[in-house]
């Protein structure tokens, strides 16, 4: 099972295609539950000056049309540019946090917060993100008060959670993916799921080209859905939309999402590129 997992895992994902499916079963389960497809790009460090910024949200704005699926749109930049992003865009799609600090107030400097965001308008912000987990040493706890935080504003949250390549390979994927959803997501009421969303980010897939086959993919958002199911219910759990974020390219994402239980994409690098992240935006199912 494992070196069929390998042998999966370094393909290109295009030639793993989902086999044709007859009309009913070609229904995926994001369409059957009334889930809303949401491409999101995260822009981290980049760019570099105000003037790329608002050219790079403008041109991916653009790229939305009356041809285009319909889904969610967002772009996750850094927090100077947010206010022109949202100008640039003249709301066809969401410009939301890279992240939050869970205290209001008081003596944390470089800080930023819910109430701050949201009185600009931010509907949106990431929590959880490998990058915050790894670099900056966001513990389970505080990714937990970021969400609650979140929440609390009437904000919106999309959590990241996944494995490291060595996780991967030792068939850890779904217990590590339970551990931070169910961590993450405490004190969360099913009331509230509605402001969540979860980002299924496999470490080793994030900016190193290498992308998760669709098969890879679809089995551990089923995993992702089913520890829902066990946390909530399983009304509860099928209505969450489960985003792919791992180095997501216009070359892979009508595989990914073709899958029932991928509903979106949590893009970095294309995300940077207007042309890429306009195919992905513009993506193609069978």
């Amino acid at each position: 099972m494992k070196l069929a997992i390998a042998s999966l895992l370094f393909g290109s994902a295009t030639a793993f295609a989902p086999a044709a499916l007859s009309n009913n079963q070609a229904i995926s389960s994001t369409q059957l539950y009334g889930r809303k497809p949401f491409i999101s790009g995260n822009w981290k460090l980049n760019p570099q000056s105000k003037d790329e910024a608002l050219a790079l949200a403008k041109d991916i704005a653009d790229s939305i049309t009356d041809d285009s699926p319909d889904s969610d749109v967002a772009l996750f930049v850094p927090y100077v540019f947010i206010e022109s992003a949202m100008g640039a865009v003249e709301g066809k799609l969401n410009v939301g946090a890279e992240g939050v600090c869970p205290q209001i107030n008081g003596a944390y400097t470089g800080a930023i917060s819910t109430p701050m965001l949201k009185s600009i308008g931010v509907q949106w912000a990431l929590a959880g993100h490998s990058e915050r987990r790894e670099i900056f040493k966001e513990t389970d706890d505080y990714i937990n008060a970021q969400c609650l935080k979140i929440i609390d504003e009437g904000m919106s949250v999309m959590l990241c959670v996944g494995e490291s390549l060595s996780e991967f390979e030792q068939d850890l994927a779904g217990s590590v993916c339970a551990v931070q959803l169910k961590k993450g997501l405490k004190g969360i009421n099913k009331e509230d799921l509605d402001k969540v969303a979860i980002a299924y980010e496999p470490v080793w897939a994030i900016g190193t080209g290498k992308v998760a086959t669709p098969e890879i993919a679809q089995s551990v958002h089923a995993t992702c859905r089913s520890i829902l199911a066990d946390m909530y219910d399983q009304e509860a759990a099928d209505g969450v939309r489960i985003l792919y974020g791992g180095s997501v390219t216009p070359e892979s994402v009508d595989d990914l999402m073709s899958q029932p239980d991928i509903d979106g994409a949590l893009v970095g690098g294309a995300s940077l590129d207007s042309e890429k992240f306009s195919r992905i935006i513009n993506f193609k199912t069978a």
